[in-house]
């Protein structure tokens, strides 16, 4: 496979010639970075060529038609060869884009529009293309995909769950099977030896957690061997080289690219072991009783970053309440971080919104997505805590055998591109530390959507009450209903408030996710009421009927801005898809999370000047405040991220002074 490097046409790189092919780790000051990103201010998404692109494939359109099926496949087997010589050329480009269209309107009745080969074209040129809600971006991503194929790539096309892997390759499979293309899918359940078959593939579906999983898993199996001796040893058909998962990271195509490698980077993906907890499950028990009985404001103080810190007072106080308790507690470095911990347990993570509990486990719900987490748990001894808290089994400790960030994983592909309906605003940060931008796609038709003014109460409950009233009205009058939630208490709080109306609908939250994408694809049925935490069934287009497009088309309903102002682009972007009708709003409260702790003084500012129950009347300063509050939100979600990368260069660099593998 050593001819894949070509595919990355005038792009300087330094290759792995160890495992398996992979794009070597950069090594750049920060301030390189810092500049890269600067720079990505300046970018052009070159839409003016990819225009002229199209009129090339255009006027291929009516000869690639008179091939007969064998006389496309030799096409595009040709032109691969060409590719994988002169790497990503758009005189060939041309030609493999025609067959391909021409093969999918044969095969899956879907032909290319437009625009879905310009997003084509953006994703071979390690770009993130943005599109936006129901364009197209499976059928777009066909492009991609079967090019790279057809030069012997190995292609991942990276999906945010199982459920959209299994579906988009069955969607796809026929269009791949046209061309001999071998198709693999990897899920959560599939067994060790089959995802090995699998990753053999030309072309693999696979989510985003199970694909790095897999890499870290090579990588313990490597056992830190160094990559030129691993190498020697294969050559040298030694039993004891380990057998790997992957096959190499040649080209990855990201679906969802913000959510996946942007909004999931803000921790790195660890593989550990359980191990014996050194401490006993009764100091937990003490911990969390003792830190009931301190009184908040007085023993202690919350920041704003979520952080809890013991007064003078507090000091105190736990010395005192702890004199009598062994062990552990006569430490007082010992003391504060087990206090520090129940505290944090008690007051900064709630149930069913950081967290829920299901057969009798602590699950970490992901607060970007809504989807639970149940193979992730916090460090340091914070899950434990929460599990006294609420009453379940405690778990072992979790001893990490390996870990890497997004950022150097997906860095480490020879060619990465993806697909979002929002990537403009974090462009900077991709390209910082991915080095990729974006290329904003066009609409096949004009947008119909239209954005309703806010509505802002002061209190929670009015504005959930509001909500009920308003979701009523519209199914009543035939149209389809979305609301969307930020946490599993909001979304099964308003699904209460709904039944007792009497008013039949679904709920999709963290316990449901299992049906999400299924729930959301019927949400444009007559009178459907849809209540759903933001990010469910993100990938699933919500198809309209023609009795709900009479009646004004999808309604869907903002309940609380999210920390990223992306978040609620993506909810508002469910309704009016291809040229539909649809309406949009947001009806929000001053009590939300968002304006408390961004902006507490300009919120109780706010505040004055609302009345009880009605909407806010000066809706420009409302929004100004929203921008405000998201803002310095997403500044604080950046600076995670970055101290994610800063811990993640700190730990390599502690192993390579001991003399361990770095990679």
């Amino acid at each position: 496979m050593s001819d894949i490097r070509a595919l990355i046409a005038g792009r300087t790189i330094e290759v792995s010639d160890g495992c398996y092919v992979e794009r070597v780790d950069l090594h750049e000051s920060e301030l390189e970075e810092r500049l890269r990103g600067f720079m990505a201010h300046f970018s052009s998404s070159g839409t003016a060529k990819a225009k002229r692109f199209v009129q090339k494939v255009n006027a291929l359109e009516s000869s690639i038609w008179k091939h007969q099926d064998d006389g496309l496949r030799a096409e595009l087997s040709t032109v691969g060869r060409e590719l994988q010589k002169k790497g990503f050329r758009d005189d060939l480009l041309v030609i493999a884009f025609a067959v391909i269209r021409e093969a999918s309107r044969r095969i899956l009745g879907m032909r290319h529009h437009d625009v879905q080969l310009m997003a084509g074209r953006f994703l071979l040129q390690g770009k993130i293309a943005e599109m936006s809600t129901g364009e197209g971006k499976t059928l777009a991503a066909t492009l991609a995909i079967c090019t790279a194929a057809a030069t012997g790539a190995s292609v991942h096309v990276v999906t945010v769950n199982d459920y959209l892997a299994e579906r988009d390759a069955e969607k796809n499979e026929p269009l791949f099977s046209f061309f001999g293309f071998s198709l693999g899918v990897v899920i959560q359940d599939t067994a060790l030896d089959m995802r090995r078959e699998q990753y053999a593939n030309n072309i693999v579906y696979v989510s985003n957690k199970e694909l790095t999983f897999d890499y870290l898993k090579d990588r313990i199996a490597a056992g830190g061997v160094l990559h030129s001796h691993l190498k020697l040893r294969r050559l040298e058909n030694n039993r004891s080289a380990p057998a790997l998962i992957l096959s190499g990271l040649h080209v990855a195509i990201v679906d969802e690219a913000d959510s996946v490698l942007i909004d999931e980077a803000r921790t790195p993906l660890i593989i550990s072991e359980t191990v014996p907890d050194d401490i006993d499950e009764k100091v937990y028990d003490q911990a969390i009783t003792v830190a009931q009985q301190l009184k908040a404001n007085v023993d202690f103080v919350q920041s704003k970053d979520r952080d809890i810190w013991l007064t003078a007072t507090g000091n105190q106080t736990l010395k005192s309440l702890t004199e009598d308790l062994d062990g552990l507690w006569k430490s007082t470095l010992w003391r504060h971080e087990l206090i520090q911990k129940a505290l944090s347990a008690l007051y900064l993570f709630q149930r069913d919104q950081h967290y829920i509990v299901a057969e009798n486990k602590v699950q970490i719900v992901d607060e970007f997505t809504g989807r639970a987490m149940p193979d992730r748990t916090w460090e340091r001894g914070l899950h434990q805590m929460i599990e006294v808290k609420e009453n379940c089994e405690i778990s072992g400790q979790r001893k990490t055998l390996s870990q890497i960030t997004y950022q150097r994983f997906f860095g480490r592909y020879l060619l990465l591109s993806g697909m979002t309906g929002t990537a403009k605003e974090v462009e900077p940060e991709l390209k910082r530390f991915y080095d990729i931008s974006v290329a904003k796609v066009p609409t096949h038709k004009a947008s119909r959507r239209k954005r309703l003014p806010d509505r802002v109460f002061l209190t929670s409950e009015a504005r959930w009450q509001h909500v009920a009233v308003r979701t009523a009205e519209l199914a009543a009058m035939g149209r389809a209903v979305l609301v969307g939630t930020r946490s599993v208490e909001g979304s099964e709080y308003l699904g209460r408030l709904l039944a007792d109306m009497g008013l039949v609908h679904t709920v999709l939250n963290a316990r449901q996710d299992d049906i999400e994408a299924e729930a959301v694809a019927q949400a444009g049925l007559p009178g459907k009421v849809t209540v759903a935490t933001n990010m469910a069934g993100r990938g699933t287009d919500i198809k309209l009927s023609d009795e709900v497009a009479e009646t004004g088309g999808l309604h869907v309903i903002l309940t609380e801005f999210h920390e990223s102002a992306r978040v609620d682009r993506q909810l508002f972007g469910r309704a009016a898809r291809q040229g539909d009708p649809g309406t949009v709003e947001a009806i929000v409260s001053l009590e939300d999370e968002l304006f408390i702790r961004y902006a507490p003084l300009i919120t109780r500012a706010a505040a004055r000047s609302i009345l009880p129950n009605t909407r806010f009347i000066q809706e420009n300063l409302f929004r100004l405040l929203v921008l405000y509050a998201q803002t310095k939100a997403e500044h604080y979600a950046r600076k995670i991220r970055l101290d994610t990368i800063r811990r993640d260069k700190k730990w390599r660099q502690a192993l390579g002074f001991i003399g361990l593998d770095k990679k």
